[in-house]
């Protein structure tokens, strides 16, 4: 699985773009109507979802752990083409359905780093990415009444920290597999 993220370390960027990008547009235009949130919600997990299972399938022959990422990918893009698909959704059922995607895919992350915190000094990134998702998830199941202006908002603020922690992942794996490819030793994660 460390070998499979260094390798794809454009991934985690091109994902935490995507995210940065959903953060912005959701904080930047509070007004947005209930449609509009969903429009921005199905295509931001839709595009998160294709880069992680084009990730997968690209390194599933040389990585036995490529699954998981193969599993977030279809989770993700699973719930923005249900959103997509039924855009009358009641307000809870699009609440369940970030939530619950929050939750899985926060989950599917701490897994993965579990995966790489031996190989990957900042691992614990992708660690508070999925307590984050996990946390933003629980939060959005457990109140959801809470409008849909507060939960633009809240959704900006989730997109715009776990993108800025995917990010600079991301720029940190691409560090970490050129050194590997250039022979340099990587320094040691515990004392």
């Amino acid at each position: 699985m460390d070998e499979l993220l260094g390798r794809a370390w454009w991934m985690l960027i091109l994902r935490g773009t995507v995210a940065l990008l959903f953060g912005m547009l959701a904080l930047f235009w509070p007004g947005l109507t209930l449609l509009l949130l969903i429009t921005l919600f199905s295509a931001y997990a839709i595009a998160g979802g294709i880069v992680t299972i084009v990730a997968a399938i690209r390194y599933r022959s040389t990585h036995g752990t490529w699954w998981v990422l193969l599993v977030l990918g279809i989770c993700s893009v699973a719930a923005g083409v249900i959103a997509a698909l039924v855009p009358g959704l009641t307000t809870l059922v699009l609440i369940a359905v970030i939530g619950a995607n929050a939750i899985i895919t926060g989950v599917l992350d701490l897994i993965a780093a579990t995966r790489l915190h031996r190989r990957l000094r900042n691992a614990w990134m992708l660690v508070l990415t999925g307590v984050l998702a996990v946390l933003f998830g629980i939060f959005v199941l457990a109140f959801p009444g809470a409008g849909a202006l507060a939960l633009v908002w809240l959704i900006g603020v989730y997109a715009l920290f776990t993108g800025a922690l995917l990010f600079v992942l991301g720029i940190t794996a691409r560090a970490w597999h050129h050194d590997g490819l250039t022979g340099e030793p990587h320094a040691p994660l515990h004392p």
